[in-house]
């Protein structure tokens, strides 16, 4: 019998409902369904994209798609999903420390590099003084842009710094910029308002912003593979292990995300 969910989750579910946000695929018992959640995204057509290979052998799944960045992971923690897939290792390990969790990653998807894009400007080099940067606001994604503006030569960071740099690690901004935190998925909704954001290209294919326009991208690298992360007693649960295996195998995963994003993906089980 499916729990019902309570606090947090309760309210994502019902705000995923009414946008139209969960998609539910036909079931031949309920209690059957592999259910996995999804933050909402371009990429997650990719997965819809199997659905039908996977029924034809035999699994059910059904999607759940969230517009809440954190819903995924509280979906899991109360059992109202089985398996999510949505975030890279350095954000399931801050999300553990944060909240408590106890999930492990069970298998890897596709790597995604962010970028540094802009409506105003063509180049760096014509960014003004006292320009605004959007930037996520999550513990990872935020280090991580920052190490893109570090790398663009447009801050400094104290020595040492990596993906879990914040503000307060920034050492050296000569162009005084003013570094805007925001949720990940409005980032990319501020690119007409700000001077610069660091996003990434499954938010912008959601707003209709081509991807390959970035003034400078980050290198591809497997930590910020997006990773299956489950519960430690659901990890060996046959049914996550033989989707996982299908996601990988089928030519449609790698049509799709090559389709929406060209040589800006890559594929983590291939490295």
């Amino acid at each position: 019998m499916f729990k019902r969910p309570s606090g947090r989750l309760a309210a994502a579910l019902v705000a995923a409902t009414v946008a139209g946000l969960m998609v539910l695929r036909p079931a031949a018992a309920e209690t059957a369904a592999l259910k996995i959640g999804l933050a909402a995204s371009a990429n997650n057509k990719a997965i819809e994209a199997v659905l039908d290979r996977a029924r034809a052998q035999g699994l059910d799944v059904k999607l759940v798609e969230f517009t809440d960045w954190n819903a995924p992971n509280v979906a899991l923690a109360e059992g109202a999903v089985d398996v999510n897939f949505y975030q890279h290792i350095p954000f399931l390990e801050a999300a553990k420390k944060g909240n408590g969790y106890d999930f492990v990653p069970v298998g890897i998807g596709f790597i995604s590099v962010s970028g540094i894009y802009s409506k105003r400007i063509k180049d760096l080099a014509e960014l003004k003084d006292g320009a605004t940067v959007t930037i996520s606001n999550d513990p990872t994604n935020l280090g991580r842009a920052l190490l893109l503006l570090r790398d663009a030569k447009l801050i400094k960071l104290r020595d040492g710094a990596d993906y879990r740099a914040t503000l307060s690690d920034i050492v050296g901004n000569p162009k005084r910029l003013k570094v805007v935190p925001l949720e990940a998925q409005q980032v990319v909704r501020s690119i007409d308002d700000a001077d610069i954001a660091v996003t990434f290209p499954s938010f912008l294919r959601l707003v209709g912003v081509d991807p390959n326009g970035a003034l400078l991208y980050e290198k591809p690298q497997k930590i910020w593979a997006i990773r299956f992360v489950t519960r430690p007693q659901q990890q060996a649960d046959e049914r996550i292990q033989r989707f996982i295996q299908i996601y990988q195998d089928a030519p449609e995963t790698k049509a799709v995300l090559k389709g929406l994003y060209g040589d800006l993906v890559s594929f983590g089980w291939e490295q």
